[in-house]
C-alpha cells in the first residue's frame, strides 16, 4: 500500500477503540500490512494478518532499538536499556542475566502468596453490603500489583502511584505528561535500587543487583533500571488487562461461563482463548527498519521506519482461527501471538497464567452470582491501539447461596 493512502484509525473514535476487530478484518481483506494512523497520533506500518506478523516477530531487520528510529537522537529513550528496546547481542546478554534469577523455583514459589492474594480481594468485594464492585480497580489490578510488589520486592503502598504513573506511559498518548510520568517512574526505582544496595531482600531487584553470568557480567546501574521499569510496567499491566478482558469475555458469553463452572479442567483452555480473543495488547511494542523488509508482498523501507505487528488483528485472523469472533474455551489453544514470539516471546508468560488460572477459578468458585453490572457495549476502553484495557468494569458479586463468605473463603484456601 503507498504511503498516500494513510488508513485513519485516529478518525474513527470510542467506536475503534471498543471494538477494533471490524476495522480490523477489513483491513485484512485487502492485505496483510497498512499504513496507518493510530488512536494515539502517530503514523506506523501496521501488520494485521497471522503469518506476516508471526514473520515480522522474528525478522532481524526489524529492530526494537529506539536509536534505529528515522530521526533518533541522543534523547531517545536508550538511556535505560531493557530487553524490550535491546537487539542481539545486547538482548541475548540481559535476558540470559535476567532468566537467570527470572526462574519457574521463583515463580513456582509464589502460588500460595496469589491465592493468599486473590483471596484476600475476594473477601472485600463480598464484604459490601450493596454487592458491588469494579472488577478491574477491587480485583484485576490490585492482584498483579500485589505479585508484582512481593516478587521485585516493592513496597505495596506504592502501588497506586506505580499504576498510575504507567497508566499514562503505556496507555496514553505521549506528550509531556507521559514523559513527566516516565521520569517519576525513574527517580522512584533509582532510589529504591539505591536502597536495596544497601539493605538487599531476598526479592528480584535485589537477586539482579548480585547476580553475574559465567563470565563475570553484571547490570550496569543503568540497565537496572531499564530492567526494574520493564519488569514493574509489564508485570501488571498486561496481567491486568488479562484478567478484567478475560472476564468480560467470559460474562458476555453465558455458555461458556457455564461450561467453566461445571468443569475446571477447562481452565487452562479458558486462559489460552482469554489470551487469544481478549488479549490486553493490542500491537508489539516499536520497531524500526534497519533495511528494507518485504511483508508479504508490502515493501516498507529502510531507515527507521515504524512498523507495529498486531497481537490482536493477528489472533482475529480467520486464516489461522476458524470464526475468530467466536468465544470457545474449548479452541485449541496453540498458536496464539499475545505472549510474542521469536526472542522477544515474553518469559513473564508463566507468572501471567499462574496468576489468570488462580484468579480467575478462585472469583467463579466464590463468586458464583458473579455478573456485569453495565451495559457491556458501552463500557469506556482505553484510547489506545498498542494496549487493550478497560479503567472500570462494574459487577455484581454474591457468594454461592446460603455459604457465609468466611465458609467460601476457608474452601478456596484449603484447595
Amino acid at each position: 500500500m503507498s504511503e498516500d493512502r494513510i488508513v485513519d484509525l485516529a478518525a474513527l473514535g470510542e467506536d475503534f477503540t471498543r471494538d477494533p476487530h471490524p476495522v480490523y478484518a477489513e483491513l485484512r481483506d485487502r492485505g496483510p500490512v497498512h499504513r496507518v494512523r493510530l488512536p494515539e497520533g502517530f503514523e506506523a506500518w501496521l501488520v494485521v494478518g497471522y503469518e506476516a506478523a508471526r514473520a515480522a516477530l522474528a525478522d532481524p531487520r526489524l529492530s526494537n532499538d529506539w536509536r534505529h528510529a528515522a530521526g533518533a537522537g541522543a534523547g531517545d529513550p536508550a538511556a535505560a536499556p531493557h530487553m524490550l528496546i535491546s537487539d542481539p547481542p545486547r538482548h541475548t546478554r540481559l535476558r540470559r542475566l535476567v532468566v537467570k534469577e527470572f526462574t519457574p523455583r521463583r515463580i513456582e514459589a509464589l502460588g500460595p502468596r496469589v491465592r493468599e492474594i486473590t483471596d484476600e480481594l475476594i473477601d472485600a468485594m463480598l464484604s459490601r453490603p450493596d454487592g458491588r464492585a469494579d472488577l478491574v480497580e477491587d480485583f484485576a489490578f490490585p492482584l498483579p500489583a500485589a505479585v508484582i510488589c512481593e516478587l521485585l520486592g516493592v513496597p505495596y503502598a506504592d502501588r497506586k502511584a506505580f499504576h498510575g504513573w504507567s497508566t499514562e506511559v503505556t496507555k496514553r498518548s505521549g506528550g509531556p505528561q507521559a514523559e513527566a510520568a516516565m521520569g517519576e517512574l525513574a527517580g522512584y526505582l533509582v532510589r529504591l535500587l539505591e536502597d536495596k544496595g544497601r539493605r538487599p531482600g531476598d526479592d528480584l531487584l535485589s537477586a539482579l543487583l548480585r547476580t553475574t553470568g559465567e563470565d563475570g557480567d553484571r547490570l550496569s546501574s543503568d540497565e537496572l533500571l531499564g530492567m526494574a521499569v520493564l519488569l514493574l510496567i509489564a508485570g501488571h499491566e498486561t496481567t491486568a488487562g488479562l484478567l478484567s478482558n478475560g472476564m468480560l469475555a467470559l460474562l458476555r458469553h453465558p455458555d461458556q461461563l457455564a461450561a467453566l463452572h461445571a468443569d475446571f479442567d477447562l481452565l487452562d483452555g479458558a486462559v489460552e482463548e482469554m489470551l487469544r480473543h481478549s488479549g490486553p495488547t493490542g500491537t508489539s511494542l516499536h520497531r524500526f527498519t534497519t533495511a528494507p523488509v518485504d511483508l508479504a508482498g508490502t515493501l516498507i523501507p529502510g531507515g527507521g521506519e515504524l512498523v507495529l505487528i498486531g497481537n490482536t488483528p493477528a489472533n482475529h485472523d480467520p486464516g489461522r482461527f476458524p470464526d475468530p469472533g467466536r468465544f470457545d474455551i474449548r479452541r485449541a489453544p496453540h498458536g496464539h501471538l499475545a505472549f510474542g514470539h521469536g526472542i522477544h516471546y515474553c518469559f513473564g508468560a508463566p507468572l501471567a497464567r499462574l496468576e489468570a488460572r488462580t484468579a480467575i477459578r478462585a472469583l467463579l468458585e466464590r463468586c458464583p452470582g458473579l455478573a456485569l453490572d453495565a451495559d457491556a457495549d458501552r463500557l469506556v476502553w482505553h484510547h489506545s491501539a498498542m494496549m487493550r484495557g478497560l479503567p472500570h468494569v462494574p459487577v455484581r458479586v454474591r457468594p454461592a447461596p446460603g455459604t457465609p463468605a468466611a465458609q467460601v473463603h476457608h474452601a478456596s484456601s484449603a484447595r
